[in-house]
């Protein structure tokens, strides 16, 4: 069996491209520029007005991108499903002065645009990685896909924060595996960044999940994690960060805040709280965090499980920190852990 898995964070994407005929360590490996860094340079790059189209994508630098474009003068014309990206609701996209206009009409008067520069959204461009192997005369032939992205989700009048940590509370009414926490071929529409990357690769065994997830469920596959009974595990992203609470296999809480609200006093507060099993969502939410929802308390904990770009933040807390290498290799938790969700299909 051989799988691509495809971890989309906010500065880079993590590529593994794993063949079950070989040790998982022996896997092509790629750590590249992030599509929304890739796409951000080529809007800040342009000289001209932009007609933007694709689909809904990760937003921080591309977002910041336009914004500038949109002070210098520069108008700027997005399909819907790319303009989602700057925010789900297009009022509120229209609002920055940004023209939207459906895939049909753009059919019907494309030739209005021939002065434009035109850039397309999407989070996975798997030509060009598939472009990329084949220089080392690799066949980058594959039974199943893996693609992670944060998808926060939206409904119409939930803030996002409170909107994601619904669906995550919804879903972890008893305690489950991080592999869990994962859709094969297609996600609930309300995770529109997850239906992006569905409608681009409908013909594909395709295995959703959200990056924080696939990254947690990667570290588990750690040699060393995998002899820890009660523990946490935190990916400390450039953006975000999630802890969750294992007892034994399962995660039984969970909470989320941004990585630059943080400091080793707030970590070891909501990792004490967290296993205590007192933390609550408002709590988080209220200090501008995404928030928590926690099943059970954790009698008592090993050790802090760390992942993630900037997981030496954990360092300096006083908790006993591991540092998870799944396969040898700190960048592959994403990637290793949306293989585990696809074996367990």
């Amino acid at each position: 069996m051989k799988i691509l898995a495809i971890d989309i964070g906010t500065g880079t994407q993590d590529i593994m491209f794993y063949d079950s005929n070989q040790n998982i360590e022996n896997s092509i490996k790629l750590v590249l520029p992030s599509p929304t860094r890739i796409i951000g340079s080529k809007i800040r790059n342009s000289k001209s007005d932009l007609l933007i189209t694709g689909e809904t994508m990760g937003g921080g630098p591309v977002n910041r991108a336009i914004m500038e474009k949109i002070k210098m003068g520069h108008e700027i014309v997005m399909t819907e499903n790319a303009a989602r990206t700057i925010r789900d609701d297009l009022k509120i996209v229209e609002s920055y002065g940004i023209r939207i206009i459906s895939e049909d009409k753009l059919k019907i008067n494309e030739d209005q645009y021939s002065g434009f520069d035109k850039i397309e959204f999407k989070d996975v461009d798997l030509v060009a990685i598939r472009k990329a192997l084949k220089q080392f005369n690799v066949n980058l032939e594959f039974d199943f896909l893996g693609v992670a992205v944060q998808d926060h989700g939206y409904l119409e009048g939930i803030g996002d924060r409170n909107f994601r940590f619904m669906k995550i509370k919804e879903k972890l009414d008893v305690p489950l595996k991080p592999e869990q926490f994962s859709y094969f071929k297609t996600a609930p529409d309300y995770f529109t960044r997850m239906k992006a990357v569905s409608r681009l690769f409908n013909k594909y065994n395709l295995m959703l999940m959200d990056s924080k997830f696939a990254s947690i469920c990667g570290a588990t596959c750690d040699d060393t994690v995998k002899t820890l009974d009660k523990f946490v595990a935190m990916d400390v992203g450039n953006g975000h960060t999630l802890a969750a609470a294992f007892d034994g296999e399962k995660i039984v809480g969970v909470f989320e805040h941004h990585t630059r609200s943080l400091n080793k006093e707030k970590i070891e507060l909501y990792v004490k709280k967290l296993v205590q099993g007192t933390l609550t969502h408002e709590e988080v939410h209220n200090d501008h965090g995404h928030g928590a929802w926690v099943l059970e308390g954790l009698e008592d904990f090993e050790c802090v499980v760390a992942t993630g770009p900037k997981r030496k933040l954990l360092d300096q807390t006083k908790y006993n920190i591991y540092h998870a290498a799944p396969a040898g290799d700190v960048m592959m938790t994403g990637p290793i852990g949306l293989i585990k969700a696809i074996k367990t299909i």
